[in-house]
């Protein structure tokens, strides 16, 4: 709007229309303010949160801030907090050693000046024991296993020739290394987040044989290619179910192009909360990916509100979204202005929804009582929440992150409430989002996918990784017990091999 007046408006449309410039003003400084108090939380981290925009101000002027410093002075701001907090939370006590871990008693005996009675010089008995329990650990020893395999032929029947005892089933055929060597290595890198090059150094520093990093990435590979099959039954398994939460995230790709640039591909999860979950690499973050895969789910889907889950899955399924994507919109309005008391309030009474299936859980009710539960406590505190939500809505400037906030929940209302109809759905997709961080620490770690044809394997290798930590499963004994020999099942008997298949046989 022009600054410019004319002689002919009034004075009183002059007035108007400089408040009208002041106002759009006012309201854009407010838009540049958030956008840099977001870029100032992303710079220095989780910890700078509790800091005002003056304490910001004044991180960004000294340089070379560390992050221990930006978390020193977010714990000075919140010290009084803290304090109340410790006052409040009582001390667990010691904490107690896992009942199944094996015990290896060392008997420690008196020394000779205490097996002796000090009055009358007779020697004393044992009458117990003083005992306590650590927890040790013996580190891996590495050693070279010699198989010999007995021959035999007959001594008088030349022309039968010789027979020798068969080899057991191995992942690696004529490999260097025993299958509990590949399955250490695909455990390091995927569980633990363990890049294969590190892995290189620390076998060449343990046993003085190089083995290098291309080595390793064969081993890890022909894992994934065996897998692949295995996490294709878990994804049959799972579009069986009635409820899948899904989720997605980006992975770069070596493209081998000679442009020298990464491929941004994405990681799409699918799994059922305390059962399997199976991921799926695509090249891109389209709708083809999860249409693929969805086409004959008829059940319940809970996401996001990305629009790629939209018209996706077969013609009986429905689409529910998730309470605390959006608790997370408003809650980042409350940090950007922590004195908004429309963002504050707003939060609160989403807590208020999630602190009702917290007492659920705690009371140990099953889904009909859960349901029951909800539509006494939760249903009203929608009936409030809706029209709260529409007037902070129709107060905020559309490109705050209050508005954007108000809109993107108001937008999803309808799939938002859907678990008052639904007694199995849950309020949040945390648990999809829960699997994904193994994969944000690999990303920090492994850095990349080689290539695209890669992609797949590492997708089916976390897949079974992660499906055993949710089944509660151990790895190593789930990979130690079904890769060797998985080349030779037929397709129809890998049903009977999923961890899920597995734990249900154990």
């Amino acid at each position: 709007m022009s600054s410019s007046f004319s002689p002919s408006l009034s004075e009183a449309e002059q007035i108007r229309q400089l408040q009208q410039q002041l106002q759009w003003a006012e309201l854009k400084i407010q838009v540049l303010e958030e956008r840099w108090r977001l870029h100032l939380l992303a710079k220095y981290g989780p910890a700078s949160e509790k800091l005002n925009d003056t304490q910001l101000e004044l991180l960004e002027w000294e340089p070379g801030v560390s992050h221990t410093e930006v978390e020193a002075e977010s714990e000075h701001a919140a010290e009084p907090a803290l304090v109340r907090a410790r006052e409040r939370r009582a001390h667990p006590g010691r904490q107690e050693l896992p009942a199944d871990l094996p015990r290896r008693e060392q008997v420690l005996p008196c020394p000779p000046e205490q097996c002796t009675c000090q009055a009358c010089g007779g020697e004393t008995t044992v009458i117990g024991y003083e005992q306590s329990e650590q927890l040790d650990v013996e580190p891996a020893q590495y050693f070279v296993r010699v198989t010999k395999r007995e021959k035999r032929a007959c001594r008088f029947c030349p022309e039968q020739g010789v027979t020798a005892a068969p080899l057991p089933a191995r992942i690696l055929d004529k490999g260097l290394v025993s299958d509990r060597v590949v399955i250490d290595t695909v455990v390091a890198k995927y569980c633990d987040h363990l890049p294969l090059y590190r892995q290189s150094a620390m076998l060449a520093r343990d046993t003085g044989l190089e083995i290098s990093r291309a080595t390793l990435d064969g081993w890890v590979m022909r894992v994934g290619e065996l897998f692949i099959p295995i996490a294709t039954a878990v994804g049959q398994e799972l579009l069986h179910s009635s409820y899948l939460q899904a989720d997605e995230t980006p992975v770069a790709v070596q493209m081998h192009d000679k442009r020298g640039k990464h491929h941004q591909a994405f990681l799409w999860q699918y799994g059922r909360p305390g059962g399997s979950v199976v991921f799926d690499f695509q090249l891109g973050r389209g709708r083809d990916g999860p249409k693929r895969f969805l086409q004959e789910f008829e059940g319940l889907l809970q996401s996001d509100g990305y629009a790629a889950y939209e018209q996706v899955g077969g013609p009986k399924m429905v689409h529910a979204c998730c309470w605390a994507h959006a608790r997370r919109k408003f809650l980042e309005a409350l940090k950007l202005h922590p004195e908004d008391r429309v963002a504050a309030r707003l939060v609160s009474q989403i807590d208020d929804l999630f602190a009702v299936d917290a007492e659920a859980r705690a009371a140990s009710l099953d889904q009909t009582a859960r349901h029951k539960l909800r539509l006494e406590r939760t249903q009203p505190l929608l009936s409030r929440l809706q029209p709260q939500i529409e007037a902070a809505l129709a107060q905020a400037l559309p490109a705050s992150a209050l508005g954007k906030a108000a809109r993107y929940t108001l937008a999803l209302w309808p799939k938002l409430t859907r678990f008052l109809q639904y007694p199995e759905l849950g309020l949040s997709n945390n648990l999809a989002e829960n699997s994904m961080r193994p994969i944000a620490l690999g990303r920090k770690n492994w850095i990349h996918v080689g290539s695209p044809q890669a992609g797949p394997k590492v997708a089916a290798i976390l897949s079974i990784v992660e499906s055993c930590r949710r089944l509660q499963i151990p790895v190593r004994d789930y990979l130690a017990d079904i890769l060797p020999g998985l080349a030779h099942w037929s397709i129809q008997h890998l049903k009977d091999r999923t961890p899920a298949a597995w734990a249900a046989r154990r």
